[in-house]
């Protein structure tokens, strides 16, 4: 993949009075996606000192923050309620020239932030449950 412009690596919340609309997260000015998996380790007596791994074992997750300034109630008002019910919703993760990452996530982390002579900022974090699926650009 060539190099890509970080402005174009963008978080979408599934928009909740139209299913399959997606809206940008906006404001970010740092975000990352990180997908992870836990081993299982089956190593043993006859492993010869080196350690051995189950192939296809373990829970796979999907992670990802961010930070900003929200730029629209909309936005702001999805995100929050979300983060008070701890319930699950459809998020897209659009890595640019790539490809959209898609899954339900929780908010696990919402923060705000701000300076006497500055912008309010926050912080967002979410975690994955069940099947992530990926559309390659």
């Amino acid at each position: 993949m060539a190099a890509q412009h970080g402005k174009d690596f963008l978080l979408k919340i599934e928009d909740s009075g139209t299913p399959g609309t997606y809206l940008d997260v906006g404001g970010f000015r740092s975000n990352s996606f990180s997908m992870n998996n836990e081993t299982i380790d089956i190593t043993s007596k006859s492993s010869n000192n080196m350690r051995e791994l189950l192939s296809g074992g373990g829970v796979q997750s999907f992670s990802t923050s961010g930070s900003g300034v929200f730029m629209d109630d909309t936005t702001f008002t999805n995100v929050e309620g979300l983060a008070r019910s701890k319930a699950l919703h459809k998020w897209q993760i659009v890595v640019p020239d790539f490809g959209t990452y898609e899954a339900e996530f929780q908010v696990t982390s919402l923060e705000f932030s701000g300076e006497h002579n500055g912008e309010v900022t926050y912080s967002i974090s979410l975690e994955s449950s069940g099947a992530v699926t990926f559309t390659a650009n």
